[in-house]
C-alpha cells in the first residue's frame, strides 16, 4: 500500500558540479549566487548526490548556467559543451 519511490536524477550532481566548474565558482560563491539560504557544504552534497536540491535550487542552478531545468533533471540529456553566461 505504500507509494512507490519516484525516480532521481542520476546525473544531476554530475552537472551541477560542472557548471559551477564553469563558472569558476568555489562553494561559497555558489551557494551565494543562487541567491537562497544555502550553505556551501549542502552545494557540496548536491555535487556528491547525497542530498537532492530543492526545485527552487535546481531552477537557480538553471538561471546561472543559462539552460533550461529540464536540462539538469533529464539523465539522457548534456549540457551544452559552453555555457551561454559562461
Amino acid at each position: 500500500m505504500g507509494r512507490s519511490r519516484r525516480n532521481k536524477p542520476m546525473r544531476l550532481g554530475e552537472k551541477l558540479l560542472s557548471i559551477r566548474k564553469r563558472l569558476e565558482m568555489s562553494q561559497t560563491q555558489m551557494a551565494r549566487s543562487l541567491e537562497l539560504k544555502v550553505h556551501y557544504s549542502a552545494v557540496s552534497n548536491f555535487e556528491l548526490g547525497t542530498r537532492e536540491p530543492d526545485l527552487l535550487v535546481v531552477m537557480r542552478y538553471a538561471r546561472l548556467a543559462g539552460v533550461s531545468m529540464e536540462t539538469l533533471v533529464d539523465d539522457l540529456l548534456n549540457l551544452p559543451d559552453s555555457l551561454p553566461s559562461a
